[in-house]
């Protein structure tokens, strides 16, 4: 149905031979550099090699859709190779300068960035050499619904000054993140919508001040997710991106294309879980016969596959809407493929857990990492809830119009 075109196969070909070649060997170099380096936040010299190799394939900012940065692919093109990507998440897309937040920062400073901030930032986004995060969530208030957020934004003369406290900012911990882009309320007394803007905050800016990492469910993840103060922070008012109460309006620009590729990374774990476990039941034996002879085994075999599959369909679909009618039409597979990914690998995970008995819920094997990490995605970008609050309105709404036709 959603056949890909001869551009997208030969970038699908050509990434899997570097996963095969490079990347799925350097996850136990990967493993050994950080263990050495006692730093949860260490950036191991084998992500550099890997980036290497990726610019020398031509497998680089793969995800951007505009030509003049990017290969240029829609996000129908893109999406099997975010799952491809997915199959390493802590690898693949960093190595091909496809990891977020860093892919999202970089669409909005190709969409609403200056000149100034292309130079200063987006170039050397693109071409891998620093790293970004972006401040929108915080602890005070319900994120759900971003219209809570109380970091404010004033005008001062020529400068804004920002005061808040962000928290879940990915990536603030990584070596290389130089700039911020931080969400706030430059009008709160405006329309609901109306009173959020965006700002392009350099890390080093006086007043801005990393409180600490928070770990998902234990774990320390690399890129950090920190907790960051903002206390009197003065930046120049080049900093807005677009204009004053666009920050609804790029944060949908930016969600849009980002569900896509977690929802197909997510897609692209459980592919990889699917297999560990019909590896490990085929290899072990219990009461005289092979784990994979067992029919709730082959049950939740077939359960996978079908799910998979259902998954994968939904998003492609999702991502096919939005090259052809827009992203505000595909509304609803887009909230849809943001509810049924995560859960779907959360499932195959879980199973692949099982057959794996102890070893399933150690660091030997990526499951628990793959169950811990696709569990935050049933928060982030939206939970499940908002997602399904979203779909069930734009359901009641077209009843009630079809009704009203009749």
């Amino acid at each position: 149905m959603y056949e890909l075109t001869d551009k997208a196969k030969r970038y699908q070909a050509d990434l899997l031979a570097f996963m095969d070649e490079h990347v799925y060997p350097a996850e136990a170099v990967y493993a050994e550099q950080m263990a050495a380096s006692g730093d949860p936040h260490f950036h191991p010299p084998v992500i550099e090699d890997l980036k290497t190799e990726a610019k020398k394939r031509g497998l680089w900012n793969l995800f951007h859709p505009h030509p003049e940065w990017g290969p240029g692919l829609t996000n129908l093109e893109y999406a099997p190779l975010a799952e491809i990507m997915g199959r390493s998440a802590h690898l693949a897309p960093e190595a091909t300068n496809c990891n977020a937040p860093d892919t999202g920062n970089m669409e909005v400073l190709t969409l609403f960035g200056t000149d100034e901030h292309k130079e200063k930032w987006l170039k050397p986004l693109l071409a891998g050499e620093i790293a970004s995060a972006f401040a929108m969530t915080e602890p005070a208030v319900a994120s759900s619904d971003a219209s809570n957020i109380q970091m404010r934004m004033e005008r001062d003369g020529d400068d804004y000054v920002l005061n808040g406290r962000k928290w879940w900012t990915s990536n603030a911990l990584h070596p290389r993140c130089e700039v911020l882009i931080v969400m706030g309320k430059t009008d709160p007394d405006g329309p609901a919508f109306r009173q959020q803007s965006m700002m392009v905050v350099p890390v080093d800016t006086p007043g801005v001040t990393i409180l600490r990492g928070l770990p998902v469910f234990g774990y320390q993840d690399r890129e950090g997710h920190a907790e960051v103060l903002f206390e009197n922070v003065r930046v120049p008012a080049g900093a807005l991106l677009a204009g004053e109460g666009d920050g609804f309006m790029i944060s949908q620009a930016r969600l849009g294309p980002g569900r896509i590729h977690h929802c197909m990374r997510a897609i692209g774990m459980a592919e990889r879980a699917l297999d560990l476990m019909i590896d490990r039941a085929q290899s072990r034996t219990t009461f005289g016969a092979p784990v994979a002879e067992r029919a709730n085994i082959q049950d939740w075999i077939a359960e996978s596959r079908i799910e998979i599959d259902m998954a994968r369909l939904l998003t492609l679909k999702a991502a096919h809407l939005m090259d052809t009618v827009g992203n505000k039409q595909a509304r609803t597979e887009i909230a849809a493929i943001k509810v049924a990914a995560p859960n779907v690998a959360l499932k195959v995970v879980d199973r692949a857990i099982q057959v794996h008995g102890g070893g399933g819920v150690s660091d030997d094997f990526p499951l628990a990492s793959m169950y811990a990490h696709l569990r935050t995605l049933r928060l982030a970008d939206g939970p499940d809830e908002v997602h399904k609050r979203t779909i069930a309105r734009r359901e009641l709404r077209r009843r009630e119009t079809e009704r009203g036709e009749r």
